[in-house]
This record gives C-alpha cells, structure tokens and sequence, in this order.
C-alpha cells in the first residue's frame, strides 16, 4: 500500500495535465515498486540463479 506523501511527492513529477490513465497508470507502478522494496528489505526474495532454475522448468514444462 502507498501512502498520502508518496503520492503527493509522485504527483510533482507530473506534467501540469495528464489523464486520468496516466495517473492511474504511475500509481500502479509506485505501488508495485514500494512492494518490493518492502521484500527486498525484509530478504523475501530469490537469488538469480534459483529464479534461472525455476524458469528453465518453467519453460520445459511449457516447452
């Protein structure tokens, strides 16, 4: 979840117009990137090589 100050620092980023896609569009994004900042902090994520594991099984098992 974002915060009221994040949006606001987000939103001076913003051209003076923009539509409502746009914005809506950032604030996914914002959103998404602060979740896994959030994962990586508290170590829950993957190293690069398991993540090479599970997308060469992935792609056998799809192949």
């Amino acid at each position: 979840m974002i915060t009221k100050e994040q949006v606001k620092k987000h939103l001076e980023t913003f051209p003076d117009e923009f539509s409502i896609d746009e914005l809506i569009e950032r604030l996914l994004f914002i959103e998404k990137l602060e979740k896994r900042l959030q994962e990586s902090d508290s170590n829950q994520t993957i190293t690069e090589e398991s993540l090479k594991s599970e997308m060469q099984e992935w792609f056998k098992s799809n192949g």
